[in-house]
Formats: C-alpha cells, structure tokens, sequence
C-alpha cells in the first residue's frame, strides 16, 4: 500500500522536481547592452542572488526597443514574476510599463530609469540608479585637483566632454563634471563638446578624435563621459595623435573591467581613474529586492540612488574591496 501511494505520488508530480520547479520565482535581468563588462557584474551579481534564494534568473540583452517588448513577453510565456531592465532608450517608458502589465510581471528598473510620454520619470516604477550629478562632479573635482598638481595653465588645457546627452543621466554626470571644472577656475570656453552616436570606445575614439583635430592649439588634454569606454575613447584618440600619457588626464565613471585593465598595463597611460560605482548593489541588491516582493509582497523602495569611490591605479585593490567587489 505505501509503495502504492509513493508510486501515484510520483504520477501526480507531488513533492517531485515538476513541483519544485513550478514553485521556483522566475526572475527576467533585461540589459541595453549585455556585451559590456559593467552589465556583465551585474548579471554576475544577480547570479549569485539567484543561487543564494533558489530562483531562476533569466538573462537577456536588448539593444532595441522590439527586443525590449519581445523580451517582456517571452518572460511572460516563461511565466516568470518579474524583471529587472536597463532599457536601450528611457522614452520607452509607458511601452514597457503597459506590456509587464499585460503579461503580469513585476518590474523594477537599474541604471537608467524609465519617463514618460513628456519626459518625467516614472515614480511608480522602483528604481535603482546613481546619483549621476554628485559623481560628475568627483569626476570634474578629480580633474581639477590633478591639473594643479602638474602645474599645468588652464589656458592650454582642452575639455573633452564625451557625450551622450539623450540619456539623461549621462547628461548629469558630464553637467556635474563640468560644474565641478568652472567652480576650479577652469576656463569654459576650453570645454569641447564630442558626441558620441552610442555609448562605447569606438563612438568615443571617432567623436573625441573630430574634437582634437579641430583644436589643435591645446598643449595638454582631460575627458571625461558617461562611462569608462567614453574616457578610453578619449584617451586612445588623443594617443593616437602623438599626445603623451603625461599630458592628458582621463577620468571615466564605472569602474570596470576596461579600467582595470588598463591600470594593469606595465606603462602609465592617459587613463588616470575612474569612479568605481559598485555593480554588485545594482546587480545582486536589485534581484534580492525583486525576489523579497514575488515572495513576500514587500515591494522595493522607489528610488535608490548608490554612491561612487575615486580609483585610480595606485588605490585599485583597496578601493575594490572597499565596495563589495573583490
């Protein structure tokens, strides 16, 4: 009789793996560009959350706003949850609240938060981001420390502001880079303006090379951008016109992998830091949240807003640890 009931337990898939996969939370970790190291810590991060709960997280890169919407309705086809997005364009806003709502889905979104149709955030979607102008302007407070410490003349020093101005926190963090640079002293007119067509180091290099060539009175040069690839565009592009390491000073906002790297080469270079934002919050943090309100209803804050650490190659290691990720 009891090998009876074990066998018609089995058949009915009670306390069996078919039972425990359909009670395990599906979460979706939707990202703009997933070939970028920064979107890969956060999946990383995310990862590790997933292991630690027991939930399935679903990885998927969507460059464009078809992909976005096809993404959110395969994750319902999943039946997953909920989901995590860093959207390709932050105007897709309503798009991607109205279709998690058709398909039932919690949403929550990283780095760059969504607006509506007159370009508001979106306040009832929680969101985790930076605060974009506060690490401007360590990025513009970094710069202008390190031309005074060279003993450089303002008036030979050329800005290139690497931009990228259709995503708003871009637009901060090089508005906060720039308020920090004119409070120095720093000549605004010496403030070049490159725009980049999208937000990775060959967009950057074209964009910061057009700027130096049409200004080629500067003696010494300084970048900053959205991110780490727009500053090494810069500084790749200065190399490539015999600028020396010594005479531009480049200083991205990410922290990784690329910056890493680049502090790891046997010779200094142009790239002279970096403001380290920790991907492990954005990452792990975000899914613990999204699984916290699948499994207890406890619905995450509306707005968290992380903090950055200058690194720079002589305080790499000790900076890492410092944030959670090392």
């Amino acid at each position: 009789m009891q090998r009876l009931l074990v066998l018609l337990g089995v058949s009915l898939g009670l306390g069996g793996p078919a039972a425990q996969a359909a009670d395990e939370p599906k979460i979706g970790f939707l990202v703009k560009q997933a070939e970028e190291p920064w979107f890969q810590d956060e999946w990383k991060f995310a990862e590790q959350a997933a292991r630690e709960k027991g939930f399935k997280l679903i990885k998927i890169g969507v460059p464009s706003g078809s992909e976005v919407l096809t993404a959110i309705d395969n994750l319902g086809a999943q039946q997953a949850q909920g989901f995590i997005i860093c959207v390709p364009d932050v105007k897709l806003g309503s798009a991607v609240v109205a279709k998690a709502g058709q398909n039932k889905l919690k949403l929550m979104t990283v780095d760059d938060r969504l607006v509506d149709g007159a370009g508001k955030p979106i306040e009832s979607v929680p969101h985790m981001g930076i605060s974009a102008q506060k690490i401007g302007e360590l990025v513009g407070k970094t710069i202008a420390e390190e031309i005074g410490k060279r003993g450089w003349k303002l008036e030979e020093v050329g800005a290139i502001r690497v931009s990228y101005d259709q995503l708003p926190t871009a637009k901060e963090r090089t508005d906060g880079a720039i308020a920090s640079l004119t409070r120095a002293g720093f000549p605004g007119a010496n403030i070049l303006n490159a725009p980049q067509a999208k937000t990775d180091t060959e967009a950057a290099f074209n964009a910061a090379g057009i700027a130096m060539t049409k200004n080629p009175k500067f003696k010494y040069w300084v970048a900053f951008g959205l991110n780490d690839e727009a500053v090494l565009g810069a500084v790749r592009a200065a190399e490539g016109r015999g600028v020396k390491a010594g005479q531009i000073i480049g200083v991205g906002i990410g922290g990784s992998k690329s910056a890493l790297n680049e502090f790891a080469k046997p010779m200094v270079t142009g790239f002279f830091g970096t403001v380290l934002i920790s991907p492990k919050r954005h990452g792990y943090e975000t899914a613990m949240n999204m699984y916290e309100w699948i499994k207890s209803g406890k619905e995450p804050e509306k707005l968290i807003l992380t903090a950055g650490s200058l690194m720079t190659r002589d305080n790499a290691a000790a900076v890492r640890k410092e944030m959670g990720v090392e």
